[in-house]
């Protein structure tokens, strides 16, 4: 497996922001923050963080964040995307999170959550584009 170690690199451009170990930790602590106000289940959080291991899915779940892969960061973003734009579109937070949970016509009658959990990284990245769009873009 190749792993992304979330640290600085001395040959880093200027302009590349670094990542460290603990945003990784603090990254991952959000997400199954928001996971559980979303009412997800832990195979679901799995699932969303792209079916790592048993193991490693429960260290991660304990803060045990060392290394992560390219796509497992690239899913926490898309998480906290998801996260963002819902806060953004629901002063009411108890609406927001509910949202992930009813039916969509976007998502064919699905919910977003049942498309986040469908597995591929392109399921999260499409929740995530149809609220930028609803909410106006990026920002």
């Amino acid at each position: 497996m190749n792993l992304h170690i979330i640290e600085s690199h001395p040959d880093a451009p200027a302009d590349r922001p670094t990542l460290t170990r603990e945003h990784g930790r603090a990254g991952m602590a959000a997400v199954f923050q928001i996971a559980e106000n979303w009412g997800f289940k832990n195979d679901e959080i799995q699932t969303l963080l792209g079916s790592p291991s048993r193991a490693t899915f429960f260290k991660w779940k304990a803060g045990d964040v060392r290394a992560l892969s390219s796509d497992t960061m690239t899913r926490l973003s898309l998480i906290l995307g998801i996260h963002k734009a819902l806060r953004i579109l629901y002063a009411d937070h108890a609406i927001g999170d509910d949202w992930v949970n009813r039916p969509n016509a976007a998502f064919g009658g699905a919910t977003a959550k049942d498309r986040m959990c469908a597995g591929e990284i392109m399921d999260m990245a499409y929740v995530r584009d149809y609220l930028d769009g609803i909410r106006g873009g990026w920002s």
